[in-house]
This record gives structure tokens, C-alpha cells and sequence, in this order.
């Protein structure tokens, strides 16, 4: 980052850069489905609801919890019920990358972009340095942003490097990457889908109130089939913090950053 940066940029990836509804959220469906012996599929509405409890940004964990839930509705209590959380992560591996380790051949390879790669330059020529802090895993994350986008090793903090949102440890580490020793406190925008994105954003500024903070709601595709659902998806971004709400990331351009930073 140099001197001249006018803000910093960090996007999610899930939902904002890819739509996930047919690959991490079907495979979350898969998993669930399978471990309840077909007894229960969660429908996108039971997903959305779920992590708009805030604190289920892990599909992972997601999926065990749907699990849970289920059979503790059938009277059987979580000690009960004895679940093995590699096996629910191996299972849903297996739906998501696939069943070839060495070239994926999962619901990830027909995961449809909602960011070009020219939208990162226009910003760069802009004087706004970006980065990512997603959930995902590294491998996942970097499929998508090196192989798919073409970015050249951009700045990502990933499911391995930091603690799950709406911790902020992730977030401040990738404004700590693109500083890069700088002293100048810069505006940070964080972009994101879900609730958790949102709690993230408020939790780095009630620990650091030495800049300013931005959180910018992004609607999933899968929640803009229905008017009722999208409105609904929009009011719950902005009760959890987000400062404005876009259909789709790239309506987050340069000028419309520039204007965030006056108000």
C-alpha cells in the first residue's frame, strides 16, 4: 500500500466473488441429508436462517448443527448422538471438491463468478488497495481467485489462518498485509454476504476505533429469485451493520467507495 491509498478494500468470497448456492451450499444440503439417513434436507431458506443466527460462517459446522438439530427434534440428545466431525467434513469434501484430490471434479469447478478480474484493476487505479479474508479453505479460495480470476497471488487470510467470523483476527491480519508497515490509519471497507460478515466489521471497530470501519452487504444470488426474499435478506444485512447493500459486488466501484468515505 502506498501513502496515496485512499481506503482498503477486503472482500469475502463466498456469495461475493462466487455464488455458492449450487457447490458449498448444495454440498452443506448433500451432507446434512446424508447423515440424517435422507430424513432431512435443508432448503436455502433453513441455510439462510441458520447463519443468520451469526456464527455459522463454517459450512462444516453448519452441517453438523443441522445434524443435531434434526435428531434432537426427534428426542435424541446431542450426547446421543455421537457425531464425528471428520467424517462430516470428509463427507462433505467429497460433494464440494470432489472425489479426485489431485484435480477436482466437485460442485466447485461450475461455480459461477460475480466479480471480472478487471473490477480489482479499476480499483488499483484507483489508489484502493484489496484483499480477502474468507471462510473458505486456502485451497478453495485460491482455485477461485488465482485459477479462476487470474489474480496473481493476491492477498487472501483463509480458513487456515485465522479464527472463524465474526472474529476479527482474520480481518486484521489482511489490512496488516496490505499496509505493509505503513503508518497512515486508512479507511476499511469489508465486503461481505452473510450476518457474520457484518458482526465481523463491528466487533474490528469496538476493538480498534483508530480508523474508520465500512460494512458492505452484498446479496447473494440465490436470495434475489424473490422480491420478498431479497427485501427481507437486505434489512437483515443492514439490522446487523452493513452501511449500504449492493445485488452485486461490482456495483461497489471506485466512485461509489469515494462517496462511502465523504459521508
Amino acid at each position: 500500500m502506498t501513502e496515496n491509498t485512499k481506503a482498503i478494500a477486503v472482500f469475502d468470497i463466498d456469495g461475493v466473488i462466487r455464488d455458492v448456492g449450487g457447490s458449498y451450499r448444495r454440498a452443506l444440503a448433500d451432507t446434512v441429508e446424508y447423515f440424517t439417513a435422507k430424513a432431512y434436507r435443508p432448503t436455502p431458506i433453513d441455510i439462510d436462517n441458520l447463519k443468520s443466527e451469526g456464527i455459522w460462517n463454517n459450512d462444516w459446522e453448519a452441517s453438523q448443527e443441522f445434524i443435531y438439530r434434526h435428531f434432537v427434534s426427534q428426542g435424541i440428545t446431542r450426547e446421543q448422538q455421537q457425531l464425528n466431525y471428520q467424517d462430516i467434513v470428509t463427507y462433505f469434501q467429497t460433494r464440494y471438491r470432489g472425489t479426485d484430490p489431485e484435480n477436482w471434479n466437485g460442485y466447485i469447478c461450475n461455480e459461477p463468478l460475480l466479480a471480472q478480474p478487471s473490477y480489482f484493476q479499476e480499483l488499483t487505479q484507483a489508489d484502493i488497495a484489496w484483499g480477502f479474508f474468507s471462510g473458505a479453505t486456502r485451497g478453495s479460495a485460491t482455485y477461485v481467485l488465482e485459477k479462476r480470476l487470474g489474480l496473481q497471488s493476491p492477498v487472501l487470510i483463509a480458513m487456515e489462518d485465522a479464527p472463524g467470523k465474526p472474529d476479527p483476527t482474520g480481518l486484521f491480519a489482511t489490512i496488516r498485509l496490505l499496509e505493509n508497515g505503513t503508518d497512515k490509519k486508512q479507511t476499511v471497507i469489508y465486503v461481505g454476504d452473510t450476518v457474520a460478515d457484518m458482526y465481523t466489521v463491528e466487533k474490528a471497530r469496538s476493538l480498534d476505533n483508530s480508523r474508520n470501519w465500512l460494512g458492505v452487504g452484498v446479496l447473494p444470488p440465490h436470495v434475489q429469485e424473490m422480491v420478498t426474499h431479497r427485501d427481507a435478506y437486505t434489512e437483515t444485512l443492514m439490522k446487523a451493520g452493513a452501511n449500504i447493500v449492493f445485488s452485486n459486488v461490482q456495483e461497489l466501484t471506485a466512485k461509489q467507495i469515494k462517496e462511502l468515505l465523504r459521508e
